[in-house]
This record gives C-alpha cells, structure tokens and sequence, in this order.
C-alpha cells in the first residue's frame, strides 16, 4: 500500500505540469515529427508566446496558444498542418515550462558601444534602452543611424528623436550603433 501511495504522490506533479495552461508572456518549446528532416529544422524552435496569446508557426501564421494545454495546442497544429495541406502526417510536442523561459531570449547589441553582444530580452524592451543596457553609444558611436536588424530586414532609426525612443525590439533582434560619419553625425 505505501508502495502504490508513494508512486501516486511521484506522478501526481507530472500529470499535474503536462496539463499546465500555457500563458502569454511565457516561451514554449516545439518539436515536429512525422515529417522530412530538413522541415524539422525549420519547426523545431522555442517560440514566444505573445502578450495576445499567440504564436507564429512557419507556413501556418498565428496559432491561439495561451489558455490551452500543451497537449491541445499540439493537436491544434497538427489539424492546422494537416488542413493546410502542408504536412500529412505530423505529430507535435509541445514542452512548457512553469518558469518564466521567456528571458531565454537575447538581443544582440553591437558596433560602437561599450559592452558589445548578447543582452536578455525581457517584454518591453525598447531600441534605445537595449542600447544603453550594452553601456550606450561610445564617443564614436552614432545615435543617429542606429540599425535594428529583424528578419533579415534592415531598418535604420535616428534614436536622438523622442518618438523613437520608445521602439519595442523583439526576440533575437540584432542592434548595431555605426561610427559617426564626417559631420559627427
């Protein structure tokens, strides 16, 4: 009897975590099977969960994933992957985590500043305070033409303008203060 009790009482946590709600603001881990390697690479991720609630798969867009269980979000992919015609036969993982795995997340902050590389992402983290986290502009650096790299896309901010200043970085965006040109700008 104190055999079956104590083997109730171990399994209780897990059951109790594989049915935690996943919420926004959190980072969730997703593994694909049942598909070619090289589309495993392109899903397999952690993804953040935004203040919405949602994710962004590849090929599917947003997917409601707060408020589910990692079990039911994992079936509503694959419906998604399935009725999509995109994957025939997948089969999804989703690992949650009661931590708040969302500060896995960096950005990187480079060029002409005083402490170059990885900063830790955190919700609302703005342009020009990922800036001065990596210790602000040096007096070579250029405020001016700040480059915040997303996706492959290059944009170029002037962060000496108020109204920029409050530009929200996300996830692993890249940063990067250029040296002042001839006009010190």
């Amino acid at each position: 009897m104190k055999t079956l009790l104590l083997l109730l009482l171990t399994l209780i946590p897990m059951i109790s975590s594989a049915q935690s709600t996943i919420r926004a603001g959190r980072a969730i881990e997703i593994r694909i099977q049942g598909v070619p390697t090289e589309e495993m690479a392109r899903v397999n991720n952690t993804y953040p969960v935004s203040d919405g609630g949602f994710i962004r798969m590849p090929f599917i867009g947003s997917v409601k994933a707060a408020g589910l269980t990692g079990n039911s979000l994992a079936q509503s992919i694959e419906s998604r992957y399935r009725s999509a015609k995109i994957y025939t036969n997948p089969t999804i993982q989703v690992i949650t985590s009661d931590g708040d795995s969302i500060e896995q997340f960096v950005v990187t902050v480079g060029g002409f500043v005083r402490a170059p590389g990885p900063k830790p992402f955190n919700r609302g983290l703005t342009l020009y305070s990922a800036v001065q986290s990596a210790g602000g502009a040096t007096e070579f650096g250029s405020m001016y033409r700040v480059k915040l790299i997303r996706n492959g896309r290059l944009r170029q901010v002037d962060l000496t303008k108020t109204e920029n200043k409050t530009i929200l970085v996300q996830p692993n965006d890249t940063i990067e203060v250029p040296q002042k040109n001839l006009l010190g700008r």
